[in-house]
């Protein structure tokens, strides 16, 4: 290929645009390309081959080659990452607050066993912002009926003559849309004004007809200050219908527009969290069987047209069009034993929990624990005569399954609406009537699916009084269906100490030939926007079996996705010293294994160099008070889990590895042709997926210490997958890490902020960026940020450190499993 030189020349963009030059004004620019690196493509079949290792020019090589396969669609299609929608062909869904789903394609190049580059292609789904004019977009991401509404809903309110003036929820809602780009459409408009795209600034308060400006008459030259209704009805004789309306501001100085000529331009990301009812809808519109996701994937192939595409051409890249085909292993499926009974639930990866007894019951006889109902006017209304009815029925049903129940008839109330003064009362109440004893259970009984009713429940009950809890909704408990009481008794049994089931036909240490812990790590991020720290979440087990698994959450910054060093101290000491005194009886393990979720490949040696150290570290402070083992003897075993990819199986017709809607079957086993070429990992598919189409589990073994064969590794990582405590069907996650994630969806209650604060705003980050920058300009001159922002300043950086709120552990709520 030729030596490319440096090039220099000149574009004037009226020109390209077919507009005429503004008097005075050019809009030539000088444009100046250079070469700045050279890329080596041949660096890729030299590591494939084992001539060397990965390094730079590798990375740059199959970058390239990433690229290059993007430029063609990203012309035609909205490109997002990796991820192409075509405007014209691609399925939508409304799901309602101005937003709509979209299908479109996803493709990846990337390096395989079997020294080769491979292509990943799958179905994509992604929400956008609606095409729809502004005050239609308003109008739903407010929620209001229509613009007038939206309109006098925007104005600034005050709950008091003594209370200042502040922004309304509808104008609050209404910062969704800054930033997204538009363009104006209105009779008049020059074919410049109609071409151009405008990005919102923000949206003033004030309405077109306070908003006034100085307007210079085309033919006098005369400059006269005017409203902007006045303007568009003098200019062009337009009557603005929504006049009312706020009015949008752009990022150019002086520019902006009633509400009512602006629509949104398509194909911009939505990119904040969808609420409840709109992520039902996108569950439902993403879900497609295998049969309609492979069909979807074939017609993403035809739309990245990888034979016609000329930059590929150019550089004689050839990618075959057919799927990759490679040979699974099925591991056999293990048997489920109960207290007295084994079920088999073979291929399906299904059994039942009706007339099987719990592996190991409640630690102690349930004697102090109660129920409160919380009605809610207008919503489903419990009873205490149907509560109590359902209760029987509860108490009887745990007996059935093993459960030691000393008092069959728990106190039961009706709390307050203030459902912290429920706790508290209910708490009263069991200590009153239950012979004096701390409460061991808690039992609310919910109107609804209200999620802060259900946070101030678990905050109060954790944080307060350290005692487990169980929520169930009124609409079920009418119902009373056996199923779903043996559910909920899964879950309830589990918090007071017990064990639903495990793997059988193993030996008492299960799995393991050594004393062997195992640790699960989570780092949960909130929704764009929100100044929410992150979560980190370690779970621990707490039994030979490693069946049962401790939990401890703490927040981890902003956006920060390694386990901070005080956090793993602060965490896992505790949980390490417990493990020691009830399953290591004084003595440290033998072997630890570590699975880590949520970390890209970048971040692999980060959890070495930075998580696993201080993990170590841990153990070896702990080593002076262990007996007979020390911390060198220990074997570490360090595991990425990860389901973030677009890998998926498809079993070949009457494949035996096929279930009968197509997916692979619970214990498919993906080892070679798509797997790193020389590190350890597998894709497993340890679950029998209920609708959609099954996505296996990635699992990248990072450090192997123990040097477990990799049939043994691979089966405890499948068999453990059935000893998840609340189903009756193998997950498709390894246990410690989903139960971390169940614990860091529960820590968002331990939030130390009080409920009447509300949740935390999508624009809260905006915001405190704003106040970063008036902060730095009020420092460049020398000045102090007013009071007011600087409080609103001091209140954000404190949220990204402020640490959650201890739970109350005087009976050991930490060591029990108080999340699931």
């Amino acid at each position: 290929m030729n030596e490319i030189s440096n090039r220099q020349f000149t574009v004037d963009l009226d020109e390209e645009q077919g507009l005429l030059a503004r008097p005075g004004k050019s809009n030539s620019h000088k444009v100046q390309i250079r070469p700045s690196t050279k890329i080596n493509l041949a660096a890729i079949q030299a590591y494939l081959n084992g001539k060397m290792t990965m390094d730079n020019s590798v990375l740059q090589a199959i970058d390239f080659f990433d690229h290059l396969m993007r430029v063609t669609p990203s012309k035609t299609m909205y490109a997002l990452k990796r991820s192409f929608f075509d405007p014209k062909m691609v399925k939508r869904e409304r799901l309602g607050g101005g937003v709509e789903a979209m299908k479109g394609v996803y493709q990846s190049i990337r390096i395989a066993h079997g020294g080769r580059l491979v292509v990943n292609v799958d179905v994509s789904n992604c929400v956008f912002y609606g095409d729809y004019p502004m005050e239609v977009m308003a109008t739903q991401v407010t929620g209001n009926a229509n613009a007038l509404e939206c309109g006098e809903k925007s104005k600034k309110v005050k709950n008091s003559m003594r209370e200042a003036e502040k922004e309304s929820l509808t104008f609050l809602k209404l910062k969704k849309l800054k930033k997204i780009r538009f363009r104006v459409r209105y009779r008049g408009a020059s074919e410049k004004t109609l071409k151009q795209v405008h990005m919102v600034k923000e949206f003033a308060q004030e309405n077109c007809y306070d908003w006034h400006f100085n307007s210079k008459d085309r033919e006098t030259g005369v400059e006269k200050r005017m409203s902007i209704f006045d303007y568009f009805m003098e200019r062009y004789n337009i009557h603005l219908s929504h006049p009312t309306m706020c009015v949008v501001e752009t990022m150019r100085k002086g520019i902006a527009f009633p509400m009512e000529v602006c629509y949104v331009e398509p194909g911009q990301k939505y990119p904040y969290k969808i609420d409840a009812v709109q992520t039902a809808a996108m569950i439902k519109f993403a879900v497609t069987r295998p049969k309609e996701r492979r069909e979807g994937i074939e017609g993403g192939l035809r739309l990245l047209n990888w034979l016609e595409d000329p930059y590929i051409k150019n550089y004689g890249l050839k990618i075959s069009t057919n799927m990759l085909e490679t040979q699974a292993r099925l591991l056999a499926p293990p048997v489920v034993q109960f207290a007295k009974s084994q079920q088999k639930p073979g291929y399906s990866g299904r059994w039942r929990l009706d007339g099987q007894q719990f592996l190991l019951p409640n630690k102690n006889d349930l004697v102090h624990w109660g129920v409160c109902i919380i009605n809610s006017v207008g919503r489903d209304h419990l009873d205490i005569p149907t509560a109590s009815n359902f209760i029987r029925t509860f108490v009887n049903t745990y007996k059935s399954h093993g459960g030691r129940v000393s008092n069959a008839n728990p106190p039961i109330m009706e709390g307050p609406v203030d459902e912290a003064k429920c706790v508290t009362d209910l708490f009263n109440e069991i200590v009153a009537k239950c012979g004096g004893g701390k409460p061991q259970m808690m039992v609310f009984l919910l109107a609804g699916k209200d999620s802060i009713c259900y946070e101030r429940i678990k905050k109060s009950c954790d944080c307060r009084y350290g005692v487990v809890s169980q929520c169930m909704q009124n609409a079920h408990v009418k119902r009373g269906q056996g199923q779903y009481i043996s559910n909920v008794l899964m879950k309830f049994n589990a918090k007071l100490g017990g064990t639903t089931s495990k793997v059988g036909g193993k030996p008492p240490g299960g799995h393991f030939k050594v004393p062997t812990i195992i640790v699960g790590a989570d780092v949960s991020h909130a929704s764009p926007g929100s100044l929410q720290p992150s979560m980190a979440a370690l779970t621990c087990s707490m039994d030979k079996t490693c069946c049962r698994y401790a939990a401890a959450c703490e927040s981890n910054g902003h956006r920060v996705e390694m386990v901070t060093q005080f956090n793993l101290e602060e965490m896992l000491t505790p949980l390490f010293r417990q493990w020691m005194s009830d399953v290591g009886l004084g003595r440290m393990p033998l072997q630890f294994i570590y699975f880590r979720d949520g970390v890209s490949e970048g971040q692999y040696q980060h959890v070495i160099q930075q998580e696993v150290k201080h993990i170590k570290r841990i153990w070896r402070t702990l080593d002076e008070s262990a007996k007979y083992t020390n911390f060198d003897k220990i074997k570490f075993t360090v595991i990425v889990a990860s389901k973030r990819h677009h890998i998926r199986f498809f079993p070949k017709e009457r494949s035996p590895a096929a279930d009968k809607n197509m997916n692979p079957c619970p214990g498919v086993l993906v080892e070679k042709d798509v797997t790193h070429p020389f590190e350890y990992d597998f894709y497993l598919n340890s679950h029998s997926a209920i609708q959609g189409t099954a996505r296996p589990t990635h699992y990248h073994v990072l450090m192997d210490e123990a040097k477990m064969p990799p049939n043994e590794l691979q089966n405890m990582i499948y068999e453990h997958c059935y000893q998840y405590m609340r189903s009756t069907t193998p997950v498709s996650l390894f246990p410690a890490v989903y139960y971390a994630h169940l614990a860091s969806k529960r820590a968002v209650s331990h939030e130390n902020r009080p409920a009447s604060s509300g949740a935390h705003q999508f624009n809260e980050e905006q915001q405190r960026l704003e106040l970063i920058k008036l902060q730095e300009e009020a420092d460049r001159e020398g000045k102090k940020l007013s009071k007011t922002n600087s409080e609103k300043l001091n209140r954000f950086t404190e949220a990204e450190s402020r640490p959650l709120l201890k739970m109350k552990n005087d009976t050991g709520i930490l060591w029990g499993m108080w999340y699931i």
